[in-house]
C-alpha cells in the first residue's frame, strides 16, 4: 500500500482521501499530526502508487485499510474516505472516527447511485484531465486550492475510480449508523456543495455521541481551511487520548 508516513511516536492516525484525491490531499495535515502521532495518509487501491483494486466493494476497502497498522488507529476520512472509515469503525477496532465532508454512501437512492456510476462513464469518455477540469470547481471556490484539487484529480486512474464509485453506489450506511460505538467527530465546510451540511448533520445526529463542527470552506475544507480543520481535529484527538489515559 503506497502513501505518506510521518511521525515516530504516539498513537496511529490513518487518513483516507476522497474519490478524486490521493495522499496528496492531506499535505496540510500530515506534518501537523505527526508532531503527536504516527501518521499514514494512504493512496487507496487504484490511486497514486498503489496497485489497482482486487474488488469493488466497501467492505474490502475497509479490510485493506484495517491492515495499514497492526493496532487500532484514529481514522480520519474525507468524503468517500469517510464512507470507508465508517465501515472500518463498524467492522474493525478503531480508536476514534472523524468524518469530513462525508456521507452515508451513494446508495441512499436509485438516482444517487445512478449519478455516481455515471461519473465513471464520464471519466472514461473525456479522460482524467478534462474530468478534473469539470469537477474540481465543485469542491472549492478558492483559487489556490482549486489548482491543487484539479492537479490531484487529473491523476486518477479509471480502475481505481470505477471501484471507488461502485463501492459508493452500493452503500447506504444510514440504517447502521446507530451501531458506531467509538468517539466520533463530523466536520463539514459551510459551503460544501457536494455532500452538503445537512448530510453531515444527519451523520452527527444518527451516530451516538457524535459532535458536529461546521467550519469554513467547501467540500475540500481540509485543504481550503487547513488551520481551522487541523485545530478542530487535533482538539478532538487530544480529548480522545486524554479519556483513554484517564
Amino acid at each position: 500500500m503506497n502513501g505518506v508516513r510521518a511521525g515516530a511516536s504516539g498513537s496511529p492516525v490513518l487518513l483516507l482521501h476522497g474519490i478524486g484525491g490521493s495522499s496528496a490531499s492531506f499535505e496540510s495535515q500530515v506534518d501537523v499530526l505527526a508532531r503527536r502521532h504516527r501518521v499514514f495518509a494512504w493512496d487507496a487501491p487504484g490511486y497514486g502508487g498503489s496497485a489497482d483494486p482486487a474488488r469493488a466493494d466497501l467492505g474490502w476497502f475497509a479490510q485493506v485499510a484495517a491492515r495499514v497498522f497492526d493496532e487500532p488507529a484514529h481514522v480520519v476520512g474525507v468524503s468517500w474516505g469517510g464512507v470507508i472509515a465508517t465501515r472500518l469503525a463498524l467492522e474493525h477496532p478503531v480508536l476514534s472516527l472523524t468524518l469530513a465532508d462525508s456521507t452515508r454512501g451513494s446508495g441512499t437512492s436509485a438516482d444517487s447511485a445512478r449519478r455516481m456510476r455515471a461519473r465513471v462513464d464520464e471519466l472514461a469518455r473525456v479522460g482524467a484531465q478534462e474530468f478534473a477540469r469539470r469537477r474540481a470547481p465543485r469542491l472549492t471556490t478558492d483559487p489556490a486550492t482549486l489548482v491543487k484539487v484539479e492537479a490531484t484529480m487529473a491523476r486518477v486512474r479509471l480502475p481505481g475510480y470505477r471501484a471507488a464509485a461502485e463501492s459508493m453506489a452500493a452503500t447506504d450506511h444510514g440504517p447502521v449508523l446507530g451501531r458506531i460505538a467509538v468517539p466520533t467527530l463530523v466536520v463539514v465546510g459551510a459551503d460544501d456543495r457536494v455532500t452538503g451540511v445537512e448530510e453531515s448533520r444527519l451523520l452527527a445526529r444518527e451516530i451516538p455521541g457524535a459532535r458536529l463542527r461546521v467550519i469554513g470552506g467547501g467540500h475540500a475544507a481540509n485543504q481550503e481551511r487547513p488551520e481551522e480543520f487541523n485545530d478542530v481535529l487535533l482538539g478532538f484527538l487530544s480529548e480522545v487520548e486524554a479519556a483513554r489515559c484517564a
